[in-house]
């Protein structure tokens, strides 16, 4: 690895540990030459997952998008940022899973969903609002009668 001070090009690892929930390593390097000490990240290379809008255009799937809809449906909720966290993480690796290379944002629609009924009732209820454009109360309230059926089958 080069020396991103002097540019030689000889350093040695001092120290890697896991980094990035296991997703990547930190390697704590110094050079052979100057005796500098500097970081840098390994990654497992990975195809990029395009996305498929609605109205067809195509755009890079991006997990901070994700993170901010969850946030957003997680206001003043008792989620904390590490289960949002989790989430993104589970439905980039099932997105990665999948192993096509465009997906249709119905998808991910659908993962970011069924995550946040686990997570929180309440925020599922406020993203399924804006993801599923409830345009009156009555649709609304289909989607409560329909989250009150799945909680009593979960209790029968």
């Amino acid at each position: 690895m080069k020396c991103i001070y002097c540019g030689h090009e000889d350093s040695k690892v001092v120290d890697s540990r896991s980094a990035e929930d296991g997703r990547a390593v930190r390697r704590r390097r110094e050079c052979m030459e100057c005796g500098k000490r500097f970081t840098t990240y390994e990654k497992v290379e990975t195809r990029p997952i395009i996305i498929v809008k609605k109205d067809g255009h195509r755009e890079p799937f991006d997990a901070e998008k994700i993170r901010a809809g969850l946030i957003k449906a997680c206001e003043k909720r008792p989620a904390a940022q590490a289960q949002i966290d989790r989430v993104v993480i589970d439905i980039e690796k099932e997105l990665l899973n999948l192993l096509e290379p465009e997906v249709p944002s119905e998808k991910v629609g659908a993962l970011v969903m069924a995550a946040l009924k686990e997570l929180d009732e309440v925020a599922y209820v406020r993203f399924a609002s804006v993801y599923r454009q409830f345009t009156d109360i009555n649709t609304f309230m289909q989607e409560l009668a329909s989250l009150l059926q799945d909680q009593r089958k979960e209790t029968e």
